[in-house]
């Protein structure tokens, strides 16, 4: 695991430092099919990764959003997202983090998630505990939602319509709701204690597998927006992180509220 671990460590340091040189005002960028925007930034920490996990783990698979290779058998698969948050980094606005996992067999057994512009590098690997630049880091003990802090995300084409429930959890549940644009970020921030409950409606890896065990080596619980366990090498059930507490009362509430679209 220790060349896993220092792999990872790296790739997020060279991507931070793509990330950082290539933030500027007017950024040039295209959108996709699902309607985010694509910089070239994207495209070369995508391809940062791609060209590492060949050159040193030449077995194993990559999933990335931009672009993957998954044409080998094993049980190994490396899931980036180059930039999580590239909406508001499009637009010069510094809230964004590089996310990648070691997946094996479906289960998240590192990960590791960089914020550049702070310089919060967030680290997990299975059974040893999660870290903010080499400090243990823990899940928030609160066990009620006064004064809490939680993200819902909503889209529309997501298959899963979490709208409802953003409006209820903020106006009926005075629970204070913030959308980051970057979901893997809002992830690390329950692993570190701030917030209590992150929800997500989309399918999509990258978006996940990262978070699984940050958050689970810092106390807290992840399941699908179902309240499964998943697999995290391959299109995912939408996903809830929370500190654990407070979990089964996040899912009842999704339950009522959360109509699915697709």
């Amino acid at each position: 695991m220790e060349e896993y671990k220092k792999f990872a460590l790296e790739i997020a340091r060279q991507a931070g430092d793509i990330i950082k040189k290539n933030f500027v005002f007017g950024m040039s960028k295209e959108i996709k099919n699902n309607n985010t925007p694509l910089t070239k930034t994207d495209l070369l920490v995508n391809t940062l990764l791609l060209e590492g996990v060949r050159k040193n783990f030449p077995d194993h698979n990559i999933l990335g959003e931009e672009e993957s290779d998954m044409s080998r058998i094993s049980e190994y698969v490396w899931v980036c997202d180059p930039i999580d948050g590239t909406m508001l980094f499009s637009h010069s606005i510094p809230i964004c983090v590089f996310s990648l996992a070691l997946v094996k067999n479906g289960e998240s057994i590192l990960g590791v998630v960089y914020d550049p512009f702070q310089d919060r590098m967030f680290f997990a690997e299975k059974g040893k505990g999660a870290f903010l630049n080499g400090q243990q880091i823990f899940v928030s003990k609160a066990d009620n939602f006064h004064g809490a802090l939680a993200t819902c995300e909503f889209f529309k084409p997501a298959p899963f319509d979490t709208s409802k429930l953003a409006v209820y959890l903020q106006m009926e549940k005075c629970i204070h709701i913030s959308k980051f644009n970057s979901f893997i970020y809002s992830t690390v921030l329950v692993a570190a204690g701030e917030l209590v409950f992150a929800i997500y409606p989309w399918i999509y890896a990258h978006d996940a597998a990262a978070a699984k065990i940050i958050v689970e080596e810092a106390g807290g619980k992840v399941t699908s927006i179902l309240g499964t366990d998943q697999r995290y090498d391959r299109e995912i059930e939408g996903l809830v992180v929370s500190n654990g507490i407070l979990h089964d009362e996040v899912m009842k509430m999704i339950k009522e509220k959360v109509i699915r679209v697709g």
